[in-house]
This record gives structure tokens, C-alpha cells and sequence, in this order.
């Protein structure tokens, strides 16, 4: 199941407009802002749906499912379970954070 979340997710984290994407993926830009806009599973035909999602991944993209981890740039989205009510459901994650870059014995 791809969300709504994950497709504006995964073009903004590659800087593509709705424009960019729907085109790629032979869609109006109307259709494409209906999906992303959709709460949980992507709104609009299964092959609509389909052609937005590989026009994301030949970009670059990788969708991932609950609970996975990105093994590099990327966007995860995970359940929510939070005691404070706030909208935290995607994590990014950058290359250059995954590392330790702090000297030895500085806690970091």
C-alpha cells in the first residue's frame, strides 16, 4: 500500500514538482494533488496510483513499509505512538547524520 503521505513525501525529498511527477507519470496534476492529499492509501485508480509510485522510485525513490529502516537517504513513515498529541510521522534520514562525527571520549 502506498499512503498519500508518502508519494508528497518522496517527491518533495527529490525537490520534484507535482508538475514533474505527474507528467513522468502521464497523470494531470489534478489527479496527482487528489493522491497526495488522500488520508492513509493513496486516493485514484490502482494504475494511476502504480505509474506515480515508479515515476518516484526511477527517480530514486524507495517506499518502505511500516517499520523499516532507510539503509541511506530516504523517507520512513512508522506507526504512531506517541504520548504527546502531535503529526510526527515521517523521518528523514541524511547520509551524513548517520555517522558519528564527534572526537573519542566527547560523549557523542
Amino acid at each position: 500500500m502506498v499512503t498519500g503521505r508518502q508519494i508528497a513525501a518522496g517527491r518533495a525529498l527529490i525537490g520534484a514538482t507535482q508538475a514533474d511527477i505527474a507528467g513522468a507519470a502521464n497523470i494531470s496534476v489534478p489527479t496527482l494533488k487528489r493522491m497526495e492529499g488522500s488520508e492513509g492509501e493513496a486516493g485514484g485508480s490502482k494504475n494511476n496510483v502504480l505509474a506515480v509510485k515508479a515515476a518516484l522510485e526511477a527517480a530514486g525513490v524507495t517506499f518502505l513499509d511500516d517499520g523499516n529502516v532507510s539503509p541511506g537517504p530516504g523517507v520512513a513513515l512508522r506507526s504512531a505512538q506517541r504520548s504527546i498529541d502531535v503529526n510526527e510521522t515521517e523521518t528523514i534520514q541524511y547520509r551524513e547524520y548517520l555517522e558519528n562525527d564527534a572526537p573519542g571520549g566527547s560523549g557523542g
